[in-house]
């Protein structure tokens, strides 16, 4: 069996891996062996934050919502299931985005919200009494 020697392929992963490890505290930016550990457990925290970040962006624009939409006389939960009874298809980014930067655009959302809420609860009622009857 021929004999292989490494040189480069070695040499160049545990450069790469070094080099990520670049700034971490004494040996776990110096030596290969714990450089190798403490990577592989940063680019596990790495990956999980990268899901964590989706669910605190949502829980962000969820609370400037509900801070707008109090600021308007209704909770979240009402603003949000009369905006989806309205049709309204604005997702929570965009809407958190208006809360923030456009109190009157928000308050005419919050007016379609209260309106398509009314509306339906009239009709729900229309319904029920033609049911007693």
């Amino acid at each position: 069996m021929p004999r292989v020697k490494r040189s480069t392929k070695r040499a160049d992963r545990r450069r790469k891996i070094l080099k990520r490890a670049s700034g971490y505290f004494l040996t776990k930016s110096k030596l290969y062996q714990a450089a190798q550990e403490a990577v592989e457990r940063g680019l596990k925290f790495a990956y999980s934050g990268r899901k964590q970040k989706k669910r605190q962006f949502r829980s962000l624009w969820i609370v400037r919502i509900g801070a707008a939409a109090l600021a308007n006389g209704m909770s979240y939960s009402t603003f949000i299931n009369g905006l989806k009874l309205a049709g309204n298809t604005l997702d929570r980014k965009i809407l958190a985005d208006i809360a923030a930067n456009d109190a009157a655009g928000f308050a005419a959302l919050a007016t379609v919200a209260r309106d398509a809420r009314l509306k339906a609860a009239q009709q729900h009622a229309s319904r029920q009494q033609g049911v007693n009857a």
